[in-house]
């Protein structure tokens, strides 16, 4: 997926943000947001 895909015609997004890097969206897994950059991780 393209970086520009993940963002409206206005500059908004959905995606979350990575609370630790600030800049790196959050992947989407089955049981987990996970950060490429700094492998934050949320489970759920």
């Amino acid at each position: 997926m393209a970086r520009h895909d993940l963002y409206a015609d206005d500059g908004t997004t959905d995606r979350e943000q990575c609370p630790r890097c600030g800049d790196s969206f959050l992947g989407e897994y089955d049981d987990r947001l996970h950060c490429g950059r700094c492998s934050y991780t949320e489970w759920e």
